[in-house]
């Protein structure tokens, strides 16, 4: 969907300059590796974790020109020690690399891993686009080998700061080896790079920021946007805080690695979507499916999951979505994986079915209205039934539509009015259970997330939503570290006491 957004140790060795001397200072000591204050964090992770010394300095204070400096990684994910390749071009002569780990730390919401020493610089402009596809890669020259040893999973933003003063953002996940018994943050990468214009083209906009010349395809080879984590932060980072505040056990992927890693999820006890997770691959979709349909927990901190179809190429750099499936060559040859919206023709398999709600429409920007307060994910917030939360919808929602299929029993949470395209309707908080004793939970708007910041979310959100949302968010994720949340919290379904509108123009979503 197209949207605005709002927003208030290891061994290195750099690739030309020698510095390999330099590289793999702990961070804060002036030597030696990080690998002893991780292996006291993994006691008791992510506890332990997060009672390590943490910093607010992660964030950029100059991003500077759009060539200043620029990155990307060889790699989405990467297990505990393994290495990655980072591409980098800069103007400057020089540039350093900080890598910060994202989680609590009382509040800093950042602890540094480690440093590298001083990288030379390379001013690499070489951006090829395919025809057809318009398909964007940045063929660089390699800048460094970066080596995790020592650096505990979780989600990581690395920063590199140019001599001359701009700062970029480059993301990557250490991900966990087994998620057996832990509660699963699934980083959204695929919806990250499906909005990515860097180079001209995202999956929404060719160079005239139009979509009649937008991009079939996107590749992971090239830099983020922007600063280079604007939809992580938006999306991710104040949940992945939350979480990890909440001291329950946690294990880190990417969902790209449910893509490449069939029975990834076997065991964990429940897996965490972001703010913002729309495109989904078959192989994606089918993990999810198969973790609740074996008892594991599923939440959706958004709105607009599991919305667009993808399929993967070149070892799951690229990202293919043609967004119809009369244009996709796979049309008429392999119709369960051409690559329009999954619930439309050929192959009908609407999201509702996972999330229990659908997406409607956007932008919209409504109060967040609280339906049964006596649900134990509201227990300790004080919410009262029909208590309000200004700008908590918002900017695309989810509703709990009678004319596509659900799992019942389904309990509506939140039943919020608002108009969107001229239509009165409704956004849904919505929580079922199946057979398996999973519990699926859907927070039926976008701002969940945002909503833990405050009135740092802007939009007219306040410190009230926040300690809302926060204690609705601590509960759920308690609850579902336990097992299947069905067992203990079966759901009770009133989907005939709020009698959602009908609204037949609004079925399929408004693009």
């Amino acid at each position: 969907m197209v949207m605005a957004l709002t927003l208030p140790v290891a061994a290195c060795s750099g690739s030309s300059s020698g510095n390999s001397g330099n590289a793999g200072k702990s961070a804060g000591s002036g030597g030696g590796t990080p690998a002893a204050v991780s292996q006291a964090a993994a006691a008791s992770f992510p506890v332990a974790e997060n009672k390590l010394p943490g910093t607010s300095s992660w964030r950029i204070t100059d991003q500077g020109p759009d060539n200043a400096i620029n990155g990307y990684a060889s790699a989405q994910s990467v297990l505990p020690g393994q290495s990655f390749t980072l591409y980098v071009s800069t103007t400057a002569r020089s540039f350093r690399l900080d890598a910060f780990r994202f989680g609590w730390y009382q509040g800093h919401e950042a602890r540094l891993v480690w440093t590298s020493g001083p990288q030379k610089g390379h001013d690499q402009t070489a951006v090829a686009t395919a025809t057809g596809t318009h398909v964007v890669t940045a063929s660089w020259r390699p800048s460094m080998t970066v080596s995790t040893t020592g650096w505990p999973v979780g989600s990581y933003l690395l920063r590199l700061d140019a001599a001359s003063g701009p700062q970029r953002y480059v993301p990557i996940t250490v991900r966990s080896a087994s998620t057996a018994g832990k509660v699963v943050i699934i980083n959204d990468n695929t919806t990250w790079q499906a909005y990515n214009t860097w180079g001209g083209y995202s999956l929404y906009q060719g160079p005239d920021g139009l979509g009649a010349d937008r991009g079939y395809a996107v590749s992971f080879s090239r830099p983020y946007d922007g600063d280079g984590a604007v939809r992580f932060l938006a999306f991710d980072q104040a949940a992945i805080a939350v979480a990890e505040h909440t001291g329950v056990p946690l294990a880190y992927e990417t969902d790209v690695d449910l893509d490449q890693h069939p029975g990834i999820l076997t065991d964990a006890r429940a897996v965490v979507t972001l703010g913002h997770d729309e495109y989904y691959s078959l192989a994606m979709r089918n993990a999810l499916l198969t973790a609740r349909d074996t008892g594991t927990n599923l939440a959706f901190l958004g709105a607009n999951a599991i919305y667009r179809h993808i399929r993967f190429a070149d070892g799951d750099r690229v990202i293919i979505c043609y967004k119809e499936a009369s244009i996709d060559p796979l049309f008429g040859k392999d119709d369960a994986d051409t690559t329009q919206q999954w619930r439309q023709s050929p192959d009908p398999r609407p999201e509702s079915v996972i999330t229990g709600v659908f997406y409607e429409c956007n932008p919209v920007s409504a109060p967040y209205v609280v339906f049964d307060p006596s649900s134990w994910i509201f227990a300790g917030t004080g919410a009262y039934k029909g208590e309000s939360f200004a700008g908590m919808v918002g900017p695309e929602y989810d509703r709990l539509n009678p004319q596509a299929p659900f799992p019942r029993p389904i309990e509506d949470l939140a039943h919020s009015p608002l108009t969107c395209d001229g239509i009165s309707t409704y956004s849904d908080s919505a929580y079922y259970t199946v057979a398996s004793g999973a519990g699926v939970f859907a927070s039926g708007t976008m701002r969940w997330v945002c909503a833990m910041r405050g009135p740092h979310c802007g939009h007219g959100l306040t410190w009230a939503a926040e300690r809302f949302v926060n204690q609705a968010t601590a509960n759920l994720l308690r609850a579902f570290a336990a097992g299947p949340a069905g067992r203990t919290h079966p759901a009770r379904d009133n989907v005939a006491q709020v009698r959602p509108p009908d609204v037949p123009g609004l079925l399929y979503g408004i693009d």
